[in-house]
Parts: C-alpha cells; sequence; structure tokens
C-alpha cells in the first residue's frame, strides 16, 4: 500500500490523507512503479476489475494528489459499502469525467480568445493606416487646389501611389487572414460542440447521460404542463447482470449494455429520450406519450429482446437471453420530476419484486405482467 494509506478489508485501517511529494515526479521511475504496484493491489484486495478508468481512480488515491476522492473513497471504506461496478463508475463520473471536459473547454476557449485578439489587433493596424492614408490624400488635394508647380506634383503622385499599393497590400492580408480565420474559428466552434456532446453522453452506449436526463426531464415536464400534454417516464434495469459480469467478464458485460441500448433506440420515437441512467440502468423519457403507449413500448421492448440471444463476439458463444425489468409512470400536475422519478422507480422494484423480466405501469389494468419466466 501507498504510504499513509492504510489496507482495506478486516481490521482495516483508516490512515490515508497525506499526499505524496513531488507532483508529477510521483508518476517516474522507481516511484511510478512502486504506485503502480500499490494500485494493482488495491484494486485486487477490492476485487475492482482493472480497467483504465477504475486505475486513474485508485492510483490518484494512493498517490494522496486529490483530497477530495480521498475523504469520499475514506468515507466508504468506514462505512463498509463494497466498490461496485456502479460505485466506481460514480466516482470516475464525479471526480474525473467533467475534469477533463472542463480542460477541453478551457483550451478551445483560451484558442478562440488567442485568435479574436489577432484578428482585432490586424485590424486596429489597418484602421490606422487607412486614416493615415485618408489623411495624406485630403492634404494633397488641398495642395493641389492651391496650386503646386509640376515637380512637386509628380512627387506627391508617386508618394500616393506607393501608398495605394501599400494600402491594397495590407487589405489583401487582412482579407486573406479574416478568411484563414473564419476556417479556424469554424474547427474551434466544432470542437467545443464536440466536447458538450461529451459532456451530456454515455461513452459506453452513446446513449444521454445522467446530466443530460435530468435537464431534458426538467424541460420536458415544464413543456407537459404548459402545453397540457402528456409526459411518460419509463425506467428498465438488466436482470441478473451481475451474474452477467461474473461469469463472463466485464467485456461480455459492455456487450450486454450496447445491446440494451441498442434495443431501446429501436423502440423509441424520434423525439423521446433515451439515457443510461448508471451501471445497468436506463431511462426513456417519452413527451406527448400516454401511459398506455408508453406501456406498449415498455412491452414490445422486452418482448423484441426475447426474441434475441447474445453471441458472444470473441468466441462465438452463446450468452442466452437478456431480460429487462421496467416500469412506467405519467406525470402529475401536483408533482415534479423527483415524484415522476420516484413513481417510475417504484413501478421498476415492483417488477423486480414480481420476479423481473416484466413490465409494472402505474394503471393496474395496463400494467400486466410480461412473462412469468424466472431468469
Amino acid at each position: 500500500m501507498a504510504a499513509g494509506c492504510g489496507q482495506t478489508g478486516m481490521g482495516e485501517t483508516l490512515e490515508c490523507g497525506r499526499a505524496r511529494q513531488g507532483g508529477l515526479d510521483i508518476y517516474r521511475g522507481s516511484a511510478g512503479v512502486t504506485l503502480a504496484r500499490e494500485t494493482v493491489e488495491s484494486l485486487a484486495a477490492r476485487q475492482i476489475p482493472t480497467h483504465p478508468a477504475n486505475y486513474e481512480i485508485w492510483s490518484t488515491y494512493n498517490s494522496g494528489m486529490h483530497p477530495e476522492l480521498n475523504r469520499e473513497i475514506d468515507r466508504c471504506i468506514a462505512a463498509r459499502e463494497p466498490f461496485t461496478d456502479k460505485q466506481n463508475e460514480k466516482l470516475f463520473e464525479r471526480f474525473f469525467a467533467n475534469t477533463r471536459l472542463s480542460l477541453q473547454l478551457i483550451e478551445a476557449g483560451e484558442s478562440a480568445a488567442r485568435e479574436l485578439a489577432r484578428i482585432s489587433s490586424d485590424m486596429r493596424e489597418v484602421g490606422i493606416d487607412a486614416a493615415s492614408f485618408s489623411a495624406n490624400l485630403n492634404n494633397a488635394a488641398r495642395q493641389i487646389l492651391s496650386g503646386i508647380n509640376a515637380i512637386d506634383l509628380a512627387e506627391m503622385l508617386s508618394q500616393i501611389a506607393n501608398q495605394t499599393t501599400t494600402m491594397a497590400l495590407r487589405n489583401a492580408n487582412l482579407s486573406n487572414a479574416l478568411v484563414e480565420s473564419s476556417h479556424h474559428i469554424k474547427m474551434l466552434q466544432n470542437e467545443l460542440l464536440s466536447v458538450k456532446v461529451q459532456a451530456l453522453s454515455d461513452s459506453l452506449t452513446g446513449l444521454a447521460n445522467r446530466r443530460m436526463f435530468d435537464e431534458t426531464l426538467l424541460r420536458r415536464l415544464e413543456e407537459a404542463k404548459a402545453e397540457k400534454t402528456d409526459l411518460c417516464l419509463l425506467l428498465c434495469d438488466i436482470d441478473h447482470f451481475k451474474r452477467v459480469n461474473d461469469r463472463w467478464g466485464h467485456i461480455v458485460g459492455d456487450q450486454v449494455i450496447q445491446f440494451v441500448a441498442q434495443s431501446m433506440r429501436n423502440q423509441a420515437r424520434s423525439d423521446w429520450l433515451i439515457a443510461r441512467h448508471g451501471g445497468e440502468e436506463f431511462a426513456m423519457i417519452m413527451p406527448r406519450t400516454s401511459l398506455r403507449d408508453a406501456f406498449e413500448a415498455a412491452v414490445g421492448l422486452s418482448t423484441t429482446m426475447q426474441r434475441k440471444s447474445l453471441i458472444r463476439r470473441s468466441t462465438g458463444e452463446n450468452l442466452g437471453l437478456v431480460t429487462v425489468s421496467v416500469g412506467v409512470a405519467i406525470y402529475r400536475v401536483d408533482g415534479g420530476t423527483e415524484d415522476l422519478f420516484e413513481r417510475a422507480d417504484a413501478k421498476l422494484y415492483e417488477a423486480k419484486r414480481q420476479g423481473r423480466n416484466r413490465v409494472c405501469c402505474e394503471d393496474a389494468v395496463i400494467g400486466t405482467p410480461v412473462s412469468d419466466s424466472r431468469r
């Protein structure tokens, strides 16, 4: 274990909190090797998969470089909370994912600021030259009107011709620079759009993430309230997902998550938002949709999935059926987003209690089981 970080488990002590010294030097040479070994030992001791996100969490923890992360992990250790896939994912999203996106935004913003400053500087210089050129022309006109000999006139016209050539060249250079800057700014706009998409998307499935879900649900609820239209929420959970990970590993687990995500895409209307709410949990926001239509869509999702057996890509092994438990609720005028979510969540857990692989809906007449099969 890292210096100052006690091993977790039976008889565990909580001594973590002393940050290592030396900044990035802790990742180099023998110190880096020691940190890597301690990190792998930390993951192994807690039976945490050694994929890159988990490694980053625990190498940072062992290094003591992120006090807030250390406090949260120490709290989990003290409370003897297990470091499940869901818990590790929450740690990464909270302490690392948004930081990376913020850095990308800062870098793109700084680049845009430098580009605009350069354009502004070029335009100011041309503006100064244009003012000087205009003053010279006015002065020349006054001299010509007041009378000037041929030699002085020839010299003056030569100066004006040279200044005109210089101005034309400066304007041409500015025009080219503006075209180039326009292309550059367009690239920065695309980069910022990409960062925005990353900030609101789940990296594994490409679905909306929790942040996008929360923002969209609030917006859709306000629309339903203002327009007096229906709004339904579907919550979905993969049945016995832990068994999949334990038996086949996390790569296959990711494949199952992607399969469910695609199945939900195939079932959704164009204005419905599908989100990966966390781990093996999914959500679907269904504006302008009646409870019966939402229920039928949920049943369609469940039955369609039961018609397909998953095949392991690397070996061709048949993984069997993947089933889901689903809860469906409808917006009530006297409730908000939290109320809607809690009611859909209650129906989801009702489906689990009834044996999984079924849809439970708020309307008892509508919400009949999809299947009595057990997993």
